[in-house]
């Protein structure tokens, strides 16, 4: 063996050290980023709630344009999606949604008319399904920025 090829032998591959030295910048860079980006999908599941919530409320203007009222609490959501048989009688009803959406946590919204916070309110209870309650298990409603 000629030293030619012993110096080539000695160069290959990493040492421990190198190895330890990337893995501790790997595990650094982790607990920078994990902590960021596993809270995203609840914060993606609580914008899609108020996306739903305001094509929801669309199309609720959109009942009362052609029904010169919003749908009773009785009559809910699925005013929009099937004509109503109970009082009072509509002659102008479309379907205005295609079929109600599901809050991102598998829940239906919520509906009333009158609304506490406003003419009529939307809402969803959050991750909980309860109403009340804080960051993800908070309601989510048209009254909510």
């Amino acid at each position: 063996m000629n030293s030619k090829t012993a110096t080539l032998n000695r160069q290959q591959g990493f040492t421990l050290i190198e190895i330890m030295v990337v893995m501790i910048i790997i595990g650094i860079l982790a607990a920078l980023i994990v902590p960021r980006v596993m809270g995203r999908p609840d914060e993606a599941r609580r914008i899609a709630a108020r996306q739903d919530i305001a094509s929801i409320v669309q199309a609720l203007k959109l009942y009362r344009l052609d029904n010169a009222r919003y749908p009773t609490t009785e009559q809910g959501l699925t005013a929009l999606v099937n004509r109503p048989v109970t009082d009072p009688p509509l002659t102008n009803w479309k379907a205005y949604l295609d079929n109600l959406p599901k809050d991102p946590w598998g829940s239906a919204y919520q509906y009333a008319n009158p609304g506490l916070h406003g003419e009529i309110d939307v809402w969803s209870f959050g991750a909980d399904g309860k109403p009340g309650g804080e960051g993800d298990d908070a309601d989510i409603g048209n009254w909510s920025p």
